[in-house]
């Protein structure tokens, strides 16, 4: 006897991924009265905070604004420390999953492949990789920007007799290097908190690098538990979290209003070490002179600080040149610069060297360890700290089918299309957060999600309240936002670098902007603008009046057909 099918569970909503955005979301539309249930594809909650337990795993947004911004949950939890690490993060996913009841409504393990759309009834049928099926009205991916890995093709990496392990997926039971031959590929943002774990550790730590990271001073340190009470309770958390929707990249702190050069050398050389050294962070990034990331000479005046800054710290001439060169390789900012504690002095210690891969490039891995064209280095376990398919990987992996046929990677074969980073044309009543075309890379996670989860919120609410069944962005939609995106891009120095925030660290990808870098504010209204005008960014249909019949109405009072309705731009 075959074995008895489980009946299909119909939803309101489904989530997938429990991390920042579908908790958020999870406990709003259940307030709504809607069914919502969340599927995981790991063990345990955390999203990227579940599969991040690399050695040194850490944010890179300080307390209090990487957490949900709820009053209910932060009255009553406080951050140990002013970034906080993988374990402090799971802590508090726990302390979410009780404090809002949620595990009842979370199946872990459970990996959504693929869904299509049902136009008869207006619902997604979702599949997952047990060969359950769930219905559910609304669709909601929340798996972020980084949840497929990126491995080069080394030849001979299966060769390789020692461990080999990826940062994206890391043994959840840790792994000893001490008294090991270490060598790390990569030095973007885990290979950085990696080696500063590592250095210290291993006998010998080769690093491989293709593009030195333009790190800064985390200035971590343990917060007193005193001092952030009475920041909660005098209303400073409640201040930092509304004006994280107010700055260019939701953190609590803007760029200045005057230019680099509106400054002496005296002065600007005084305001460098103030942001880069004394309050550290992102600050030399993003609260600084306003034409830092857009006029090349105000660029050279940061790096040219930041070089003669971090080469201090370095004593090896050939490892300052490796890791500070004199000629940048790209602009200052162009990509995520990572924050260190101490990773300049790891990479200094005798027993660390470092390999530039664009002068000695890597030929194959062997059964010993990586050749390259200047010898082999035999080495008992190799890192890959190599990163993601980011932005769009996530999304394209999957098995989601359009209404005119084709999956998601289809309908991106020609280039990225989004309505506004949330929604995409020929996929209704589906939103995704935290991925392509959003804020998403110049901001965090928490924040990022709080302005999104903010706007699917009140626009499910509404769209049931009118009894809209079927929610769609239009082609045209998607047209104007990929015109300002690329409007943005280029008036940037972002297109000069080689970076994941235009898919340019994969091999053979197309090259384009993959975020939005016209800031926070222009995002939220953007979004706000959309729906204004009964919806003028989307097609929309209701359900008729009355008992249910064969028909639906479109639009605000009519039955016009969805492809004869009109497009109108979204507003800047």
């Amino acid at each position: 006897m075959g074995s008895i099918q489980e009946p299909t569970e119909e939803l309101d909503v489904l989530l997938v991924g429990a991390g920042f955005g579908s908790f958020t979301l999870m406990n709003r539309l259940r307030k709504q009265g809607l069914k919502v249930k969340i599927y995981e594809k790991g063990a345990a909650s955390g999203g990227i905070w579940y599969w991040n337990c690399y050695p040194g795993a850490r944010v890179d947004s300080d307390t209090p604004i990487y957490q949900l911004f709820d009053k209910d949950l932060w009255e009553d939890f406080t951050f140990k420390e002013r970034y906080a690490g993988g374990p402090e993060l799971r802590r508090y996913f726990e302390y979410i999953e009780k404090k809002w009841d949620l595990k009842k409504d979370i199946t872990y393990n459970k990996h959504v492949d693929g869904a299509t759309f049902d136009e008869k009834i207006h619902k997604w049928t979702v599949d997952t990789s047990d060969g359950a099926e769930v219905i559910c009205k609304w669709f909601i991916p929340c798996i972020g920007f980084a949840s497929k890995k990126f491995t080069p093709p080394f030849k001979g990496l299966s060769d390789f007799r020692g461990d080999v392990y990826h940062t994206a997926i890391w043994p959840q039971h840790g792994i000893n290097f001490k008294g090991k031959r270490v060598a790390q590929v990569g030095t973007g943002a885990s290979g950085i908190q990696c080696i500063q774990e590592i250095g210290p550790k291993a006998k010998h730590l080769t690093i491989y690098q293709r593009t030195p990271n333009y790190c800064l001073p985390m200035n971590q340190r343990k917060l007193d538990p005193e001092e952030e009470e009475r920041k909660k309770k005098d209303g400073t958390y409640e201040k930092n979290f509304a004006k994280t929707y107010t700055t260019f990249a939701g953190f609590l702190y803007d760029f200045l209003e005057k230019n680099t050069f509106d400054d002496t050398p005296e002065e600007r050389e005084k305001l460098f070490e103030r942001l880069m050294v004394e309050e550290g962070g992102f600050r030399f990034w993003l609260n600084t002179y306003k034409d830092m990331l857009y006029d090349q000479k105000a660029n050279d005046e940061a790096y040219n600080f930041w070089k003669k800054t971090v080469r201090k710290r370095i004593a090896d001439p050939k490892k300052q040149e490796l890791l500070a060169p004199d000629q940048p390789p790209h602009p200052w900012g162009t990509k995520r610069p990572s924050l260190e504690q101490n990773f300049y002095e790891v990479v200094s210690m005798d027993h660390v060297d470092i390999i530039d891969v664009n002068t000695d490039k890597i030929i194959e891995i062997t059964e010993k360890g990586i050749r390259t064209e200047s010898g082999i280095v035999e080495v008992d376990i190799l890192v890959l700290a190599t990163g993601f398919d980011s932005v769009t990987g996530s999304l394209a992996q999957l098995n989601i089918q359009g209404t005119t046929g084709g999956t998601i990677a289809d309908h991106w074969a020609s280039g990225t299309k989004t309505a506004m980073g949330i929604a995409i044309a020929e996929f209704p009543n589906m939103f995704f957060l935290y991925g392509p075309q959003a804020p998403t890379a110049f901001s965090n996670g928490p924040s990022c999600t709080a302005v999104q989860a903010d706007w699917v919120e009140k626009t499910i609410k509404d769209l049931e309240s009118q009894k809209i069944t079927r929610f769609e962005a239009k082609a045209g939609t998607e047209d104007e936002w990929a015109r300002r995106m690329k409007e943005e891009w280029d008036a940037s120095l972002f297109p000069l670098a080689k970076s994941w925030y235009q898919g340019a660290n994969i091999p053979g990808r197309r090259v384009e902007p993959l975020n939005w870098a016209g800031g926070i504010p222009a995002y939220i209204k953007t979004l706000d603008d959309s729906i204004a005008n009964d919806y003028q960014g989307w097609n929309i249909i209701r359900q008729a009046d009355g008992p249910k019949q064969d028909g639906w109405v479109t639009g605000k009072a009519n039955s016009t057909e969805m492809s004869e309705l009109p497009t109108h731009n979204i507003q800047a």
